[in-house]
């Protein structure tokens, strides 16, 4: 009965019958100087007969398992009031029905409630609005204030569009660096651009190499049927009526 201190209100609490330890325990409770006991029966118990916060320790021989008994019992216990459970006890069960710092102390649980009533309120205390607007509000008349001037967030080189060679990326990488087995093209590109050297596309070759001298020397496909003869090098421009299938 360590847990029972002079001039407490004791619960003791138990289940089932009624065995020579349960009558040892509640003599020696009765011994202690200015103890309070009561005695119930766990399964007769009637706890309209008692008020909240009215046991500094509650002796409890029951299993925990119980939650509605547990919940009870949290709300008779004083604020840091102290539970102590013997039998079937799991430390889980306490902490659900309330209890706080649960922990082993031989073949027990002991368990304390929280330093406050249950169901009690309290009235949080915030900043006034007077004093949260204070707080972002700026001195317009503060000539020293350091303001940004958005012109001169972005430079010319920022402001310049972008040419399609540096939008250009692979598609593999998924950036402007050329993969391993390049064959688009990039790789020569980004060389070029390293020696600091233009890529010019060379002129484009006939497969035939006889599409400049007119319709009789052309093949069935060649795109400049019924065009004049032209002269070799001549940049050719084709109608849209060309472009056009005839089908």
């Amino acid at each position: 009965m360590d847990f029972v201190q002079q001039n407490n209100h004791v619960l003791y609490l138990w289940s089932g019958a009624v065995s020579a330890e349960i009558e040892k325990e509640v003599n020696d409770l009765k011994s202690i100087p200015n103890v309070k006991v009561n005695v119930e029966n766990a399964e007769r118990l009637h706890l309209a007969e008692y008020g909240n916060s009215q046991f500094d320790v509650i002796l409890a021989n029951v299993a925990t398992s119980d939650a509605n008994l547990m919940a009870q019992l949290v709300k008779l216990l004083k604020p840091k009031g102290k539970g102590i459970f013997k039998s079937d006890s799991a430390r889980t069960d306490l902490l659900l029905a309330g209890f706080i710092n649960v922990v082993p102390s031989g073949n027990v649980y002991v368990a304390e409630k929280p330093g406050y009533e249950i169901g009690s309120a309290a009235k949080l205390s915030f900043a006034s609005k007077s004093k949260v607007a204070a707080v972002w509000k700026l001195d317009a008349d503060d000539e020293e204030e350091e303001r940004i001037d958005d012109e001169e967030l972005l430079d010319e080189q920022d402001k310049a569009k972008p040419t399609p060679e540096s939008l250009r990326v692979c598609g593999t990488t998924g950036k402007r660096k050329a993969c391993k087995d390049c064959s688009c093209g990039l790789a020569k590109e980004l060389d070029a651009e390293a020696k600091g050297k233009a890529i010019t596309d060379p002129a484009p070759k006939s497969s035939c190499g006889s599409c400049y001298l007119g319709d009789a020397f052309r093949c069935a496909t060649c795109p400049y049927l019924g065009m004049p003869a032209f002269k070799p090098g001549e940049k050719i421009v084709l109608s849209d009526t060309q472009m056009q299938a005839d089908i």
